[in-house]
């Protein structure tokens, strides 16, 4: 391959100071986006024509905008996996939280095998502690112990 056949665009476009750019269009051209990124792809100063950007002013604006939309895609593609990385951490994370939580809160024990004569225990005990109650059952709890005091003993 020749020097002038390397430097030219898939447009058509043979201006030199395009080279970076026509080679990442020739890499994407051929699927190899490891060799685009290599060559600039990903590059902070990509659009920047003042500090040696990797534009091509001569290249089409079809051509151009190619370009920019598979580096658009690639950028994407790297935020959205950095995002699904985050959600996994985070995952795991809350996972490994509710386990410790779970560890740490002791296990109930059944009064029924540890008393001999199957009385009900003691749960007014600091140690132990009971689950809250829903908002409704402790509503419907309040109501059933209201009309139980009505009645009186039986």
């Amino acid at each position: 391959m020749s020097e002038r056949t390397s430097a030219l665009c898939r447009c058509g476009c043979a201006d030199a100071r395009g080279a970076a750019a026509h080679a990442i269009v020739a890499a994407l051209a051929q699927d190899d986006l490891d060799a685009a990124i290599a060559l600039g792809l990903l590059n902070a100063n990509f659009d920047d024509r003042d500090i040696d950007g990797i534009v091509c002013r001569q290249c089409t604006d079809a051509c151009m905008q190619a370009l920019r939309s598979a580096r658009e895609a690639r950028l994407r593609a790297l935020a959205a996996r950095e995002r699904y990385r985050a959600r996994n951490q985070r995952l795991q994370r809350r996972a490994d939280e509710r386990a410790a939580r779970r560890a740490a809160t002791p296990a109930p024990t059944n009064s029924a095998d540890t008393s001999a004569d199957n009385t009900i225990a003691d749960t007014s005990s600091p140690t132990t502690q009971r689950p809250a109650l829903p908002s409704a059952a402790a509503a419907a709890l309040a109501r059933a112990k209201a009309k139980a005091a009505q009645r009186g003993p039986t």
